[in-house]
């Protein structure tokens, strides 16, 4: 009987993150600072973001524009 492994998904990093969302690197250092923004995970002395949580945060994020 084989067992199903569980899928890993790579973390991004603050770059592939700030590509992403299209905001500078650092704006994201801000956010983390400030405790706004998607969530963070730090690995060692290293940022990373859950692509699945950033996605949420997205769809939680978003306003209605008049």
């Amino acid at each position: 009987m084989q067992r199903e492994r569980p899928e890993i998904h790579p973390l991004w990093t603050a770059a592939e993150l700030s590509h992403y969302l299209g905001v500078p690197v650092q704006t994201l250092y801000q956010w983390k600072w400030l405790g706004q923004g998607p969530p963070v995970h730090k690995i060692g002395r290293h940022l990373r973001y859950d692509p699945s949580e950033v996605r949420a945060w997205i769809a939680g994020s978003r306003s209605e524009v008049a």
